[in-house]
């Protein structure tokens, strides 16, 4: 019965980016804030999906009511520290948590002003972001010419 309880209880992880990823050793993550939408840019993976070298993804998440980047590296978290480690499926990815969450309000979070409740995850190599938001999306930028 107990087992049941907790597993009730467990976040579920909804894989958002089974077509796409950040580039795995030197995303170059760069976030910005501006008023209730927040966007984290990085390199996108040319390895093992269809990108090219240099490609920017950029996500946005419209209608944020807070967010955060912590320091949760890909070592850590195969050493079982962060605050997803052993629960999340995967390290790298890109998901929605959806059901309870009770340490959510423990954390450091930034604050924004809009009024999202969807929980978005995104481990990248050196740092997870985490946000409450009202949706995402995915905009695909072109290198930068040389």
């Amino acid at each position: 019965m107990a087992n049941e309880r907790e597993q009730l209880t467990q976040p579920r992880f909804v894989h958002l980016n089974p077509d796409w990823n950040a580039e795995p050793n030197a995303p170059c993550v760069h976030l910005v804030a501006e008023s209730d939408t927040v966007s984290v840019s990085f390199l996108l993976n040319p390895h093992a999906y269809d990108a090219e070298d240099g490609e920017v993804g950029k996500l946005t998440f419209p209608s944020c009511r807070r967010w955060r980047l912590d320091a949760t590296n890909d070592e850590g978290w195969f050493a079982g520290r962060g605050r997803f480690a052993g629960v999340a499926p995967a390290w790298g990815e890109f998901y929605e948590i959806v059901g309870d969450d009770p340490t959510m309000d423990a954390l450091d979070w930034e604050p924004a002003d809009g009024s999202g409740s969807r929980h978005f995850l995104f481990y990248f190599r050196d740092e997870a972001f985490e946000c409450l938001a009202g949706d995402w999306t995915l905009t695909r930028l072109p290198a930068p010419a040389a």
